[in-house]
């Protein structure tokens, strides 16, 4: 399972509605995590690294859209703190 991170105007995150998310907040820490339903966010702040058993480990920060697929375990190394909106499909 992949994490899919998007780099998307503010033209985009509108029209999707991503502004009207609610929004999750969370200081430097690092936790287990795994996702029931599809989950996309956008962040507003900090930096993560998230480690998945099968696909190694990917950063994301600031600006960035990033997908969750359903069914994905993986491990949340915050970095910076977290501000984002998110949205569980």
């Amino acid at each position: 399972m992949e994490i899919k991170i998007q780099k998307l105007n503010q033209e985009q995150l509108k029209k999707m509605g991503v502004f009207d998310w609610p929004i999750w907040e969370k200081e430097v820490s690092r936790f287990d995590w795994h996702y029931d339903n599809t989950e996309e966010c956008y962040l507003l702040e900090g930096c993560v690294i998230a480690e998945t058993k099968e696909g190694g480990s990917v950063s994301f920060a600031k600006g960035d859209f990033v997908t969750f697929p359903k069914g994905l375990s993986c491990t949340w190394d915050i970095k910076e703190a977290v501000k984002k909106h998110y949205n569980f499909k």
